[in-house]
């Protein structure tokens, strides 16, 4: 699979998508510091709020292969600026989350992201699942089998 590093402000969901993502329990942490599972990389909201530290996150882009832009559809705003995919050096992809919410704007969150570049926006909701499959299908590459493509016969 690819690797995909999640960007998105505190609280937009990038854990509790990465643990859907994963097939986990969803339940609430915190990242504290930037988490690497296999072909997940979690980074910590604090990143992306924060002038000084988002040196730290570019940085961090080049260890995957894609970035995915990370957007809540509650969000009144966007902290992407117009064009800012433009100076990553591989795919950037846009997540909207909380697609699932009564206060969700999926529209106005997929415009930002597009607005910043992102080449494709993919809509989630990580507590009923919605979405998941497609960016893991996006990730997969030749070859790779999904957790749900193994059959019984084949453990």
């Amino acid at each position: 699979m690819k690797k995909i590093i999640l960007v998105g402000r505190s609280e937009c969901g990038k854990t509790t998508l990465i643990q859907a993502l994963r097939q986990e329990k969803i339940e609430y942490k915190k990242t504290q510091y930037v988490n690497n599972f296999d072909v997940l990389v979690d980074t910590p909201g604090e990143y992306c709020e924060t002038k000084n530290l988002g040196a730290a996150l570019a940085m961090y882009t080049f260890e995957a292969q894609v970035v995915g832009l990370v957007l809540s559809a509650t969000e009144p705003f966007s902290l992407f600026p117009p064009c800012c995919a433009v100076m990553v050096n591989r795919p950037v992809i846009g997540i909207v989350t909380k697609t699932d919410s009564k206060y969700a704007n999926k529209n106005r969150a997929k415009n930002w992201l597009e607005l910043a570049g992102c080449q494709k926006v993919f809509f989630t909701s990580s507590y009923i699942g919605d979405g998941i499959f497609e960016i893991l299908e996006y990730l997969k590459e030749d070859g790779d089998i999904l957790p749900w493509e193994i059959s019984k016969k084949d453990v």
